[in-house]
């Protein structure tokens, strides 16, 4: 059994207790805040943007109501029609034509919610793309090594708000953006089996 000196057991632990002290310091954090919600509803980019995005999805209510309205009429006559007894063969033909025009007026509506959605997240990246280079120069700028957003402080002191720097600049850097997104990819078809 080997034997060790207390002077040799100090020695290690004194090393190994050391050794943090030798590992390079982190820089003390200087931080800088940004509000994203006021950049995303401030920004012309973002307004102008806002805008055409709720005329999109006011299109699709105004084609839902035009899609549904005849269908429940449709639909409330069947019903008239059938008088609570079984359906006969035309009234059932009268029922299967108003189930297909309801797929189909449900699979375009679905599509062209789709297409929002895709149109919106299409919007958010561009000014990401744009907004990550900005908040780096503010930060350079600022010589600040941490950026957060508001929402995830308690308080800050004056002159860590550095929003409307961001937004003077993202207006600059990105006067306007795409709201229509480009064609999903198309899936590839799959092999029919046998």
């Amino acid at each position: 059994m080997i034997k060790y000196s207390k002077k040799a057991l100090l020695a290690a632990c004194g090393l190994a207790f050391a050794s943090p002290a030798l590992a390079q310091k982190a820089p003390p954090a200087v931080v800088v805040v940004i509000n994203s919600d006021r950049v995303f509803s401030e920004c012309n980019a973002c307004k102008a943007a806002n805008t055409q995005l709720q005329t999109q999805l006011t299109t699709l209510q105004t084609r839902a109501q035009q899609l549904g309205q005849p269908l429940q009429t449709e639909a409330d006559a069947i019903r008239t029609a059938a008088g609570g007894k079984a359906p006969d063969a035309a009234l059932q033909n009268r029922i299967n034509e108003l189930q297909k025009k309801q797929t189909a007026a449900q699979q375009e509506l679905a599509n062209s919610e789709q297409t929002i959605q895709r149109n919106r997240a299409y919007v958010g990246q561009q000014i990401n793309t744009a907004l990550n280079p900005i908040i780096q120069k503010v930060m350079a700028a600022r010589g600040a090594n941490f950026a957060v957003d508001v929402q995830a402080t308690l308080a800050i002191g004056p002159g860590v708000d550095v929003t409307n720097d961001v937004l003077a600049q993202l207006n600059t850097a990105l006067p306007s953006v795409n709201v229509t997104a480009p064609p999903p990819p198309a899936q590839p078809q799959q092999p029919q089996g046998r």
